[in-house]
């Protein structure tokens, strides 16, 4: 118990208080949070994922764990918020936000920070997330936006959306650099260090702006709750069955874990703003779900420490 104290203290407090910082500083002057996504999202988020790459080698073996994780997690999600739709009898558009909102996972502006904060001495597991960041992506726009826009979208436009994220050639950049073994000058690295070391607090406290938009009218509807469960309890408790059966351990087995314990991705509620599909109920499942996350991800971060340190 006093090792989960320090772990929500030195974890989980920090975020807390840069998610507060977001909230009162978008109260006060109403920042405009597509612009600050916007760097986020081709500026910050790149720098980092490029930055934890460069430095850091994946062993083959690792990486080949991590992707089989990851399809046999996502399966079972996707099998699970199935289930859930059916026995609840939700309607379609419903259905496809209760599918996202178990599935897609915020990888990104809430996953990489804490990662970052938790395995600030180990570079592997900020790695095995950037890895993770990427997984999400591809599922976000592929079978998350399929199950809202599936009658609209082709498969080329879903291709090229997909492609033109910076994250992408951040990665692909990154690794080949590092396998090459082509040191940048320091003129060149140094501007995106600082980029990369800017991340962490700027995504958070984006993330609280963000929340702070979100009107909560209906917190008793009964698929907050529900999806709440299935995102911060079921989606861990799959994620350690499925580790311990491929044997995998240690700080990759950490990483993964707390991976599947992060809260229902913001990217759910955008796309159901975006396209019109529930997306009130969308947002607040996204605020519920990062509230309650803060208690949930703590303890599963203490518990990985015991089970994998």
């Amino acid at each position: 118990m006093e090792y989960l104290l320090i772990v929500f203290i030195n974890v989980i407090t920090p975020m807390l208080i840069l998610l507060t910082i977001g909230v009162v500083l978008q109260l006060k002057f109403t920042f405009n949070v597509k612009a600050l996504g916007n760097i986020l999202t081709y500026c910050l988020i790149p720098a980092a994922v490029f930055m934890n790459l460069y430095h850091t080698v994946i062993d083959v073996e690792i990486l080949l764990d991590v992707l089989l994780f990851v399809v046999l997690f996502t399966s079972t999600l996707i099998i699970t918020g199935h289930l859930f739709s059916k026995l609840l009898r939700l309607n379609r558009q419903q259905t496809a936000v209760m599918k996202n909102s178990i599935v897609l996972i915020n990888s990104g502006n809430y996953g990489l920070p804490v990662s970052q904060l938790v395995f600030h001495a180990n570079p592997l597991g900020v790695s095995i997330q950037i890895v993770l960041i990427v997984y999400q992506n591809l599922l976000t726009y592929s079978y998350g936006l399929y199950n809202l826009v599936s009658s609209t979208q082709s498969g080329k436009d879903i291709v090229k959306q997909f492609l033109r994220m910076p994250i992408i050639h951040a990665l692909w950049l990154g690794a080949l650099l590092n396998l090459a073994d082509i040191r940048l000058p320091q003129f060149i690295e140094l501007p995106i260090s600082h980029l990369s070391d800017a991340f962490i607090a700027i995504a958070l406290i984006t993330l609280g702006a963000q929340l702070a938009q979100i009107k909560v009218k209906t917190l008793w509807n009964r698929l907050i709750y529900l999806s709440a469960i299935g995102r911060l309890l079921i989606s861990p408790t799959v994620a350690l069955l499925l580790i311990l059966l491929l044997g995998i351990d240690g700080i990759t087995a950490q990483s993964l874990w707390i991976a599947s314990s992060f809260p229902t991705s913001r990217n759910s509620s955008t796309l159901a703003l975006e396209y019109d599909v529930e997306s009130e109920l969308a947002a607040q499942i996204v605020l519920f779900n990062t509230v309650a996350s803060s208690f949930t991800v703590g303890v599963v971060i203490y518990l990985s420490s015991l089970l994998f340190g």
